[in-house]
């Protein structure tokens, strides 16, 4: 006859396939979870499909307009010219360029991770070739692909740097987004560890510490103005009229400023903020 032990009532163990299938139903509502292990990558937007139109200051004019006026008096104190140019510039005269003053140039490069300038050999070699120091530059998407992806794509198709005395480090180009959405559809913070991301990579690539090409405008607007850049990238700030003006966060000085996109022969100019000899030691390193 069994016998009845005191205790709890005797249930059945469960079998293995329902302990497993309990399991798999668990299992299938994390991966559906949003971030969680297996969700889909954030959605990029598509590639620059006007990237001819894109150049430093393009957005600038187009938002904060083109000012009147250029530097006079105690501006022009110590200062060096400059100019940048991208494919809408075509062939640049270089010579006439050299003969009215220019000492330097940046050249745009790349934009995204799709885009090459057509003229950029003309432009970079043609300013060295004039005698003029010159650098080149990258038109940040920053929501096509990473800041990594795109500084080594600057870095691979003629965003590189030498200490030959006549090249100036990379800069990075950040103002209003051509295509859509003012900040690129990204946070302050985002947007910030973007070109931190970009920053390191083109440093491990280079040895140098680029050049950051921004408004005061769209810095506070996109970047809630923040401080993270001032202490190591230069600042090449556009302002077009009489004087620098406020400058964005983190920097108490500039190192260019693009002063009007109405100068002669290529229309961008710039002053280099110190004389031809502080020029020479940026371009050092």
């Amino acid at each position: 006859m069994p016998v009845l032990r005191s205790g709890f009532p005797h249930r059945p163990a469960r079998s293995l396939a329902t302990v497993a299938g309990a399991l798999l139903a668990v299992l299938s509502l994390l991966l559906g979870l949003p971030g969680a292990a297996g969700a889909a990558p954030p959605r990029r937007a598509p590639e620059p499909a006007h990237p001819g139109q894109d150049w430093a200051g393009s957005q600038i004019a187009a938002h904060e307009g083109t000012g009147a006026g250029s530097p006079a008096g105690p501006a022009l104190a110590g200062s060096v010219e400059g100019v940048d140019v991208s494919s809408h510039n075509g062939n640049v005269a270089w010579s006439t360029l050299w003969n009215s003053g220019v000492r330097f140039a940046y050249v745009k490069a790349t934009e995204s991770t799709s885009y090459t300038n057509p003229y950029f050999a003309q432009q970079y070699n043609g300013s060295y070739n004039a005698g003029l120091i010159r650098g080149s530059y990258h038109f940040a998407t920053p929501n096509t692909s990473s800041g990594a992806a795109q500084a080594n794509y600057f870095v691979d198709h003629g965003g590189g740097w030498s200490r030959d005395g006549k090249t100036l480090p990379g800069a990075l180009d950040m103002e209003y987004n051509p295509y859509g959405s003012t900040c690129y559809g990204l946070s302050a913070a985002g947007l910030v560890n973007w070109m931190k991301d970009w920053f390191a990579t083109y440093k491990a690539r280079t040895g140098r510490d680029a050049v950051i090409y921004t408004s005061t405008s769209w810095w506070k607007q996109c970047t809630g103005n923040s401080a993270a850049f001032g202490a190591v990238n230069p600042l090449w700030v556009p302002r077009y009229g009489s004087s620098v003006g406020e400058l964005p966060g983190g920097w108490g000085f500039h190192t260019i400023w693009q002063y009007t996109s109405t100068g002669p022969t290529v229309g961008d100019h710039n002053l280099f903020n110190g004389a031809y000899d502080r020029l020479q030691a940026l371009a050092n390193g």
